[in-house]
């Protein structure tokens, strides 16, 4: 007689599980969620809004309802509480995001999930829904390339299939320069009527803006109607903005971004090359004593026209040094390097061999100039004290300037006084030479509207895309510096893989004046 035996483990783990069973005692039994969630919808109305449904089964005591909300390049969702209460078994939660203020772009994806808290701590959060913010004024006609997708709204299948080339050769030559990869589409918009274009961009859009890259959403939005695509200025507007999409792609990271005049020269240096009269722009600034710091570009760029489009004739002054000094590489390594995180002067030291700081003495020295001082705000003379008390201690990270010792300890405070005699000889003085700065004012611009042709009352000045006011040609760069930028769709040198134009031999353009 045989006997069959368990095995050995199988004793030890039935006595593990009633030992455990003993040492914990029942389970308690897991609270009831308040609500199942069921298939959530969005519907979205340009210049409106989206709004965002849930329908859910109410099954427990709720105590409050929340939508999750979160954008492209978002840290984490925003919490918006949402008042209503869903009564009864079946209801539906309901949200309006209001985007009628004009500061989202079309193109713009918000995912959305709701979150509901019952009265005893229960949390559950629904299925996470996608809806983008479109532009649904239009019947937009859209062409898909190799990364590049154009959508258009007026002018033939020839005109997309233009915009579309243009567009996949600069993003080609620029992924291959920079040595990224793009494998997401970028959405290219091209509008064809100025009103819906700026309504596009938002309230805050300058009036000579005829391109905007967002590439935190990868898009980029045009201004180009259908008989403007054969324009030259349109192979360096569409350039310069899908090079911004890829030039974050390089330097994508959370830490750190790079200066704003080094993202905007190395799209103006790739697209159009540094112009002669961008060249003339900073010689005069130079020479004027106007010049506007590094330093002083690296964030947002002015917004008077004439200093605006300094910003960026300075911006790729600065970046065409690099390649001059340096070496092409050297801009290449510079603008990888922010992958990493590193700091401005981390960055710059290891591409060119010195801080941001230096480079930008390189740069002015040059230039024959100097950085002006710096002018702002500036700290109120310090005013009496009580007795015995020192007053708040200086910051650190403000520098201080033109302020005056505090007063001994009791001095008296300022107050009326009688009328001084020298005030009311003063006074009047002010009032005539507020009217001599005036007539200074008037003379320096009477004479810039000459050095620069047309003044510009109602826009640009003819040869002038709306871009950063540059020339619509590519000018001839001067004896001994660097002809460098993106391959053009016309160059003999194919990038994107497109065929070439055989319909018009290639033409000249005649060199324009600013």
């Amino acid at each position: 007689m045989s006997v069959k035996r368990r095995p050995w483990f199988a004793g030890i783990a039935a006595a593990a599980v009633v030992g455990l069973w003993l040492a914990v005692g029942v389970a308690p039994v897991a609270a009831a969620e308040p609500v199942s969630f069921g298939a959530p919808t969005a519907s979205s109305k340009f210049g409106d809004g989206i709004d965002f449904v849930q329908p859910v089964t109410v099954t427990g005591s709720i105590e409050r309802v929340e939508i999750l909300l979160a954008m492209p390049g978002s840290i984490g969702p925003d919490v918006e509480p949402v008042a209503d209460r869903p009564s009864g078994a079946s209801a539906e939660l309901t949200y309006h995001l209001d985007l009628s203020g004009g500061n989202t772009t079309p193109n713009t994806t918000f995912t959305a999930r709701w979150r509901v808290v019952g009265t005893d701590g229960t949390i559950v959060v629904g299925p996470a829904l996608r809806r983008v913010y479109a532009d649904d004024r239009f019947d937009w006609k859209t062409l898909d390339g190799k990364v590049v997708r154009v959508h258009w709204t007026q002018g033939d299948q020839a005109f997309g299939k233009r915009a579309l080339k243009i567009g996949d050769d600069a993003v080609a030559a620029a992924s291959k320069l920079l040595g990224v990869t793009e494998t997401e589409p970028i959405d290219l918009f091209v509008y064809a009527d100025d009103q819906a274009f700026y309504d596009a961009l938002g309230p805050a859009t300058r009036e000579n803006v005829g391109g905007q890259a967002h590439p935190d959403t990868r898009t980029v939005f045009a201004l180009i109607k259908p008989g403007e695509i054969d324009a030259g200025w349109v192979e360096i507007v569409v350039p310069h903005e899908l090079t911004h999409v890829v030039f974050q792609t390089a330097v994508d990271n959370p830490y750190h971004d790079p200066p704003h005049w080094l993202n905007e020269g190395q799209a103006v240096y790739l697209s159009a090359g540094y112009a002669d009269s961008d060249r003339q722009q900073v010689r005069d600034a130079a020479r004027d004593g106007t010049i506007i710091p590094l330093d002083g570009l690296a964030g947002a760029f002015p917004t008077t026209r004439d200093r605006f489009f300094l910003a960026y004739a300075e911006s790729v002054s600065a970046v065409d040094r690099i390649v001059r000094v340096s070496g092409r590489e050297a801009l290449v390594k510079l603008i990888r390097s922010y992958h990493d995180g590193v700091s401005d002067d981390e960055a710059f030291q290891a591409a060119v061999g010195r801080s941001l700081a230096d480079f930008q003495g390189d740069w002015l020295a040059e230039l024959g100039t100097t950085a002006p001082g710096k002018t702002g705000p500036r700290p109120a003379p310090a005013g009496p004290l009580p007795e015995g008390w020192t007053g708040p201690q200086p910051n650190p990270s403000f520098e201080v300037t033109g302020s005056l010792p505090p007063p001994a300890p009791g001095a008296p405070r300022p107050g009326p006084s009688s009328p001084d005699p020298l005030a009311r000889f003063l006074i009047p003085s002010f009032s005539v030479l507020g009217l001599v700065v005036l007539v200074v004012v008037l003379v320096v611009t009477s004479r810039r509207v000459r050095r620069n042709g047309a003044a510009a009352v109602d826009g640009p000045p003819a040869g002038w895309n709306r871009l950063y006011g540059r020339p619509t040609v590519r000018d001839e760069p001067p004896e001994g510096s660097v002809a460098w930028h993106l391959p053009r769709p016309d160059d003999d040198d194919e990038v994107g893989g497109g065929s070439e134009r055989e319909d018009e031999p290639p033409v000249e353009p005649p060199h324009s004046q600013r």
